[in-house]
């Protein structure tokens, strides 16, 4: 049990080193210009199996998920509602980074696109997946949002399963349209998910605030009125506070009355 809890403490560590290993894989067999089993399997099902004239219509709107203009508007959600000093600039800075980052790999790399059954036209090189980088870098940041800070446990999980599910659809959507391998998409989802780990960690606390720093927030403001004592409820062992209300611009409080036995 000590060996799992160690595991799950440096959870992060381990996922960034997973990630790289998994890219660095993919890596030299694309430099070896070898076509991955992955590749001609991916290309059997969505191409050969799974294109549909109505399909591709679906698999467009999939891949727009991570275009410029969606994008934004989700960049403007996480500005408006997101907690934080700089919640905006944490979300810039982390696609700007990594359109950086895969704009190098690209470069070093040269993997030309997929030829011969591409159904919308791209330019650049292939490999890793510019779509597939910024789809896990974005909506991976607004999942951590999400998970770090909502403390609504159903609603936690539904958003970050939603997050999730775009992040593959829009990875499946590149290699259906033919615009990319699949050992393009992959890569682009370790590298980013290796930056995700580090930019959450090193990078995020500069814009987002750890919980202790909310709470000193809260205590420190004028309106915070710091509970006179607890009380148990019901004569069980749940510890309760002060019933708060709002009035005229200050707190008001009203105790409970205790239950006369």
């Amino acid at each position: 049990m000590s060996i799992l809890k160690r595991i799950w403490a440096g959870r992060r560590a381990v996922v960034v080193s997973v990630a790289l290993i998994v890219f660095v894989a993919i890596l030299q067999n694309v430099r070896s210009d070898d076509i991955l089993q992955l590749d001609t399997a991916a290309y059997n099902f969505f191409v050969l199996k799974l294109r549909r004239p109505w399909m591709t219509t679906i698999m467009e709107g999939f891949s727009s998920l991570s275009s410029p203009i969606v994008i934004a508007a989700m960049f403007l959600m996480v500005v408006a509602f997101a907690p934080g000093r700089r919640p905006g600039l944490c979300a810039a800075v982390n696609l700007v980074s990594v359109v950086l980052i895969n704009q190098i790999l690209k470069t070093i790399v040269h993997r030309p696109r997929p030829d011969g059954f591409r159904l919308i036209s791209e330019v650049g090189y292939s490999f890793p997946s510019g779509h597939s980088m910024v789809s896990m870098a974005f909506y991976g940041l607004c999942a951590w949002m999400v998970w770090h800070y909502e403390r609504d446990r159903l609603l936690r999980w539904a958003c970050c399963l939603a997050f999730a599910g775009m992040i593959a659809v829009v990875g499946m959507s590149r290699v259906y349209l033919g615009v990319h391998y699949a050992s393009d998409v992959l890569a682009g989802f370790c590298v980013s998910l290796a930056w995700i780990g580090v930019y959450t960690k090193v990078f995020c606390p500069m814009f987002m605030p750890e919980e202790h720093e909310q709470f000193k927030e809260v205590v420190g403001s004028p309106a915070y009125v710091e509970p006179a004592r607890l009380y148990k409820a019901d004569n069980t062992s749940t510890m309760r506070a002060r019933h708060m209300r709002w009035k005229n611009g200050r707190v008001k409080t009203k105790e409970k009355p205790r239950n006369k036995e």
